[in-house]
């Protein structure tokens, strides 16, 4: 069984320009924006906490596009 742990940087792209009232519940993490698109970037402790990020999105209604993990070695 693969270690849970995670590493590199997992990027989640949100499909609207995310209000900055919301970015304190994304705290912790790096917030871009490009076009009508926000981008969320963050070094993940393991899956558990992708999963509640993940809960938030569904959790505050917003539209996920994709969620990519970039492992490093």
């Amino acid at each position: 069984m693969k270690d849970q742990n995670m590493t590199g940087i997992t990027e989640i792209k949100i499909k609207e320009k995310l209000d900055p009232k919301w970015e304190d519940y994304f705290e912790g993490m790096t917030i871009r924006y490009l076009d009508d698109i926000t981008i969320l970037q963050v070094k993940l402790k393991d899956q558990a906490q992708l999963h509640g990020i993940l809960n938030l999105i569904r959790d505050l209604n917003l539209n996920l596009i994709s969620v990519n993990i970039s492992e490093s070695n």
